[in-house]
């Protein structure tokens, strides 16, 4: 059998690895908690080197699986510490993760499709278009590389403390794979996060924000960025099809479902865009809304991300000073507000810049291209 048609154990979560192990190999349940260890605690692929599993185990795991994460093909280090891996999903595209360290964290942003089909227009993922969904071995197999290049032992070595589902493509378009790979992200056997940990970050499929609640207990990030319909359609071109108030019920009740949890409601600094003390004062009042509707201070906290330029983009970031004015707004109104600090933009890896290699379905790659080649064009003339 080869290694095409045999399964790749990564693909499966701590149930998932159970049934293998009982009903297609005829073997206990425990030995897929041998396994995951070998695999997660200590990123051995190879079956030989599995020491604890008997021989005749090791022949049948031979026969019938793999453990293949994802071949890097790019590994690029920033000045600030920030590192990103290119990482090929198959013949035609590759994605980005990217590794954040910081005090007493390291954080892993992890991409859940090749490029995104949403189409926000400030990210420059969205300007490569869609391929597809990843498979739950493609997004696990990110953390496991990140994990293995920087020495992390659960439990132990913790040098990898949080996930964030923030890469490129919209998690919540790839429900089962990602869900299925927080799992293992938070599984003792696995990587041993904490359930806050691990952050989710959509941009706001209301029927799937629903249903996550349902059956994960992650933390939850939302991809906000303006506080009118108005805007942000035009930023957000979800939001037509589940406008805010839709969107914000939806965070009411993944709060009601999930005591103490708090959601953060990411938003971009574009400069003149959405960045005025009105848009501020109504940024408030909806933050302000979904605490009194839960009933608990600060279930609503708001994360200022300054805008990363990219190629071709229209948009430029805020001031330093209009940002910080932004945030005192904020919290004057009583709105826990934080200023992301920009990580790696010296590689392109800030939030926003990810880009992979994306043989596009949409069109949308081509269509970017060729209106910056216009724009460039009449900027000369």
């Amino acid at each position: 059998m080869n290694d095409t048609a045999k399964v790749n154990l990564l693909d499966l979560d701590r149930d998932g690895l159970e049934r293998f192990f009982a009903e297609e190999l005829g073997e206990k349940r425990f030995r897929a908690h041998q396994i995951m260890k070998w695999i997660y605690h200590r990123h051995v692929c190879d079956f030989a080197e599995m020491s604890d599993l008997g021989k005749d185990l090791r022949a049948k795991l031979e026969s019938r699986a793999v453990v293949m994460p994802p071949p890097v093909i790019l590994d690029k280090p920033s000045t600030d510490g920030t590192h990103k891996w290119l990482l090929g999903m198959d013949q035609a595209n590759a994605i980005e993760a990217v590794f954040i360290p910081d005090k007493g964290r390291g954080t892993l942003c992890v991409s859940s499709q090749v490029g995104c089909g949403l189409n926000c227009q400030f990210c420059s993922t969205a300007t490569q278009g869609f391929n597809r969904n990843l498979s739950t071995a493609e997004i696990i197999g990110q953390v496991w590389v990140a994990a293995k290049h920087l020495g992390n032992v659960p439990h132990r070595q913790r040098k990898l403390t949080n996930v964030v589902m923030m890469g490129m493509g919209e998690p919540l378009l790839n429900f089962d794979n990602v869900v299925r790979a927080m799992s293992i992200m938070r599984d003792d056997y696995g990587f041993g996060l904490a359930n806050k940990r691990v952050t989710l970050s959509t941009a706001g499929l209301v029927p799937m924000i629903d249903r996550l609640s349902e059956v994960s207990d992650v933390s939850l990030a939302v991809s906000l960025h303006a506080p009118t319909d108005e805007l942000r359609t035009e930023l957000v071109p979800l939001n037509k099809k589940y406008p805010i108030d839709e969107l914000l019920d939806a965070c009411v009740r993944y709060a009601l479902r999930k005591p103490r949890t708090s959601i953060t409601f990411e938003y971009t600094m574009m400069q003149g865009v959405n960045d005025l003390p009105e848009h501020a004062r109504a940024l408030a009042k909806l933050m302000r809304r979904i605490d009194a509707k839960v009933q608990r201070a600060n279930t609503a906290k708001v994360n200022l991300i300054p805008f990363n330029p990219f190629a071709g983009t229209r948009f430029e970031r805020s001031e330093e000073t209009r940002i910080r004015d932004f945030q005192k707004l904020l919290l004057d109104a009583g709105v826990l507000t934080m200023v992301r600090r920009t990580r790696g933009d010296d590689i392109d890896a800030a939030c926003g810049q990810l880009k992979g290699q994306v043989m596009d379905k949409t069109r949308r790659q081509a269509e970017f291209k060729r209106k910056t080649h216009i724009d460039s064009i009449t900027r000369i003339n």
